[in-house]
């Protein structure tokens, strides 16, 4: 890519069902600023209701840059992206999103700035080519998060412009889902992710198995859902079922990108994004059961909700469609 010496910065904005996020990028996409603040969840329960998720991104966006309001008065703006929607298909809804997507326009319709809708996932899917280091190109993506397990074929039509077809994925409960409802059936925080994977680490054993619900290419996790709520009511050793839950979405999911048609290769690399992705044991153990790769994954601080690769996009967009840099 031709080389630009101005010297500018591209904002990102991402408000999603449970993490208010703000990301700023400058304009050979290093990352300046990274803010995110959780939305607060009654202990208990398994989730916000829309409109109370609505009310905090809009009580924690504006303080998500006083700490850095000094240091960004000599810089210049020129770019914001907004996730507007969960995933960049008609009729993809959520109220949350409706927050990222009024003050992006606004800040961009204020100050003259390139203004970018996007999507959630495609914010996912640029973090994660962006965190590993990975060229622009066709790859297998699977991303898995509270919201979506989904196997998708993704390329990079133009720079910061995804084509994402789904090719699977779960047809129930998300991966995420299925781990925080079992995280508050063992007295777990929500989201439960960080505190399973700890809990996990104590199993004494890997013996206690939940059974995989997989047929084609789509995914079930109610009946291990079930299963597992089972075993907990018979006494199971909770540091036990944990493990087993880790590796019931790990096999789920690798168990689906198997049974991918043998004549498909549209894909150089495989991809794994979302918060379920930064847990080490459903890496380690989606390296040792699928075939298909190279496996990459987004950095595990870049896996969980963010807007960094929001403002990638922005940067990348900016300079193909504004700036006519092109590789």
């Amino acid at each position: 890519m031709k080389k630009n010496l101005e010297q500018y910065l591209a904002l990102g904005l991402d408000t999603s069902a449970y993490t208010t996020s703000l990301a700023l990028v400058d304009q050979d996409e290093k990352l300046i600023y990274d803010c995110r603040l959780p939305l607060a969840v009654k202990d208990g329960s398994l989730g916000l209701r829309q409109s109370d998720a609505v009310f905090a991104h809009i009580s924690n966006l504006p303080a998500l840059l006083k700490d850095r309001k000094d240091g960004l008065r000599d810089t210049v703006l020129v770019a914001v992206a907004a996730a507007v929607k969960p995933r960049p298909v008609e009729g993809s809804y959520m109220p949350v999103f409706k927050v990222s997507e009024a003050f992006g326009l606004f800040i961009a319709q204020t100050m003259g700035l390139f203004y970018l809708p996007s999507s959630h996932q495609e914010g996912h899917v640029q973090a994660g080519l962006w965190s590993a280091g990975l060229p622009a190109g066709e790859y297998l993506i699977l991303h898995l998060s509270g919201g979506t397990t989904e196997i998708i074929s993704a390329r990079e039509e133009k720079p910061g412009v995804f084509r994402l077809d789904l090719l699977g994925g779960s047809d129930d409960l998300n991966a995420g889902q299925f781990i925080d409802r079992l995280g508050l059936a063992m007295g777990l925080g929500f989201p439960a992710g960080p505190e399973l994977e700890e809990l996990a680490k104590r199993a004494g054993s890997e013996e206690v198995r939940l059974p995989l619900a997989v047929k084609g290419l789509e995914i079930s996790f109610s009946g291990p859902t079930s299963q597992a709520e089972r075993l907990l009511r018979q006494g199971c050793g909770k540091a036990e079922l944990a493990r087993a839950i880790e590796r019931c979405v790990a096999d789920s999911l690798a168990a689906a990108v198997e049974n991918l048609p043998a004549d498909y290769t549209g894909y150089r690399d495989v991809l794994a994004v979302g918060g379920v992705t930064a847990n080490s044991y459903i890496r380690e153990r989606l390296k040792e059961k699928l075939s298909v790769g190279p496996l990459h994954f987004a950095r595990p601080e870049y896996a969980s909700d963010n807007a960094v690769g929001l403002a990638v996009q922005a940067v990348r967009v900016y300079k193909y469609e504004t700036l006519n840099v092109k590789d």
